[in-house]
């Protein structure tokens, strides 16, 4: 099984703070955001390597930080960074783009974890991975409890079984209390309905787009997690995880 964390992206409702560097090397309670999310993914079972895509603006950024993380500690698996090129978010992959990038030029011939990489998860993402072996494909979602923030991410519905029947993106009026986390895992056998998408016009940037397109081909199933989960989406958010981090609550 092999891992890719997004990082991409050029975070512009961060800056300043994402003007020179990339939003999953902001440090929370001092630690990177992408290295707190290294440790989860390497708790995880039968993983053998880990790819980082990232712009060409902030490859380096990624070079430095991998080479200062391997000095720090023996990493158990091989991380790789993937530059994919571009310079600035008007020719951006997006992050479907960017994950079918790492497919091809990767050779990825696996099964796939994919988180992005703006995600602090203190949750068992080993559960996850269980769960999503035994389906194929599936989504980490969030139970919000309340329908007031549920506008804000996408909005998974799901049957009895746990298959998701419904995909909304940010919707104004949602009937549901459950969100898409950003980690999606992604069976070998469809890793080439990224191209797919891709070859059809479709939307390249946002995973809850692609995810709505999936349901409809394949079965895709959700997976609610219990345990701390928190979105850096813009200066507040990052303030506030950083606050919590600092003080050592969930």
């Amino acid at each position: 099984m092999k891992c890719l964390l997004l990082g991409a992206g050029y975070a512009t409702r961060l800056y300043p703070l994402t003007k020179d560097r990339p939003k999953p090397l902001l440090p929370v309670a001092g630690v990177p955001i992408l290295q707190r999310i290294c440790e989860q993914v390497f708790k995880v079972k039968g993983l053998d390597r880990v790819y980082v895509v990232s712009n060409h603006r902030f490859a380096g950024h990624y070079y430095n930080w991998l080479r200062d993380y391997q000095n720090h500690r023996a990493l158990p698996v091989t991380v790789e960074i993937y530059d994919d090129l571009t310079h600035t978010p008007d020719d951006r992959l997006g992050a479907i783009g960017d994950i079918q990038f790492v497919i091809a030029n990767g050779k990825v011939d696996d099964d796939l974890l994919v988180i992005a990489g703006d995600n602090l998860i203190e949750f068992a993402l080993q559960d996850f991975v269980a769960f999503a072996q035994t389906k194929g494909t599936a989504a980490g979602l969030k139970d919000l409890k309340t329908k007031e923030k549920v506008s804000l991410y996408g909005a998974v519905s799901v049957n009895k079984q746990g298959k998701i029947v419904a995909f909304e993106e940010k919707p104004p009026k949602p009937k549901t209390t459950l969100v898409s986390i950003g980690v999606y895992y992604f069976a070998k056998a469809h890793l080439g309905l990224f191209k797919e998408y891709l070859d059809a016009g479709h939307g390249k940037d946002r995973p809850g787009d692609y995810l709505s397109w999936l349901h409809e081909k394949i079965d895709v199933f959700g997976y609610v997690i219990e345990g701390n989960w928190f979105d850096i989406g813009d200066i507040d958010s990052y303030n506030a995880a950083n606050e919590m981090m600092m003080k050592g609550a969930p």
